[in-house]
């Protein structure tokens, strides 16, 4: 059970009180998304431009600081952590992303800092310790092509942060997963933790795009791209629509035979995300009209665990934890 982003479900993603919140649910690795600032510190925010998840717009000290960027081909205007020092961005805090979905959590808009990724590890290390169980972290690197690009690549950071905690085995607590294929690849001859090929139900990983590279994530799900992704990852992280589809009304499909291939060339197989809110599940498990209410989010779960499922991510870890106890 991994806490998508901590338990975002019920505080603002990528905070310490959310991963906290997720350990005391049940989770079994916490996960955070990372950027780099300005003098090289890597930090856990879902994406590098910060306007929707801090307050940086209400920090007139720093509207200088705006700009428009172009993210993985895509035209972006806000705030950027790379455009921050760690310091500058210590006086910033975490809000909520989705304020209209999940309403509660924006109680906690402006009580939390943004973490630095070694200030995740001692947490995970602390709650292991406190509570007598492992708990471990599952980083993604952001916009690997992006960082790179700007001569910040996130690849000698997060190694450099891994060896210095003694992460840097097989057995060792941690996943690092990528949405790109080309940063798992110089990982995989960098250190010898268990990587995760991320895969959305469409579009291409943005490195085969830079290079050319006709293939999208559907060629990557076969099995003929599942046994060339087993050739640098331990594992798969499948939207959720690649193992089982939903049509355009939004019930389900058969499921596919993905986790079938991905298991007979030894990959994990790790599921994103499950979250409670109706807008969020499969119409077959929609519980009245409201889009922000929550669902039938354990029938959900039980449908993937029957399928072979080695990991969820959850936003509301809690949930996926009672599920997995039901079974």
């Amino acid at each position: 059970m991994i806490g998508h982003r901590g338990a975002s479900g019920y505080r603002p993603e990528h905070t310490l009180e959310a991963y906290r919140l997720a350990i005391r649910q049940g989770a079994d690795f916490i996960e955070p998304d990372l950027v780099l600032t300005k003098d090289g510190v890597l930090v856990a925010r879902h994406e590098n431009e910060i306007s929707g998840t801090t307050d940086a717009a209400a920090h007139p000290e720093f509207a200088a600081r705006k700009a428009t960027k172009t993210i993985d081909g895509i035209t972006v205007t806000g705030w950027f952590t790379e455009d921050f020092t760690l310091a500058e961005l210590r006086t910033l805090r975490a809000k909520e992303r989705l304020p209209q979905v999940r309403v509660t959590n924006t109680a906690f808009d402006g009580r939390f800092l943004v973490p630095t990724f070694q200030e995740v590890i001692d947490l995970a290390r602390a709650e292991s310790k406190a509570r007598g169980r492992t708990i471990g972290v599952y980083p993604e690197t952001k916009h690997p092509s992006y960082f790179a690009s700007i001569g910040r690549p996130l690849e000698e950071p997060l190694v450099a942060t891994l060896k210095a905690n003694k992460l840097t085995h097989r057995d060792d607590p941690v996943f690092v997963q990528s949405f790109e294929t080309a940063n798992l690849r110089k990982l995989d001859r960098m250190i010898d933790v268990r990587l995760v090929q991320l895969m959305d139900a469409g579009g291409a990983p943005y490195d085969f795009t830079a290079a050319g590279d006709p293939r999208g994530y559907a060629d990557l799900a076969t099995a003929a791209g599942l046994a060339w992704v087993a050739r640098y990852a331990d594992g798969v992280g499948l939207n959720k629509n690649l193992i089982v589809p939903r049509d355009a009304a939004g019930k389900l499909l058969a499921p596919t035979a993905v986790i079938r291939d991905a298991h007979r060339v030894k990959l994990l197989v790790h599921a994103w995300t499950f979250r409670a809110e109706n807008q969020f599940l499969p119409a077959d498990f929609r519980i009245g009209g409201d889009p922000n209410a929550r669902g039938d989010i354990t029938a959900e779960y039980e449908l993937f665990y029957g399928l072979g499922l080695d990991g969820a991510f959850a936003d509301q870890p809690d949930t996926a934890v009672a599920a997995r106890a039901g079974l």
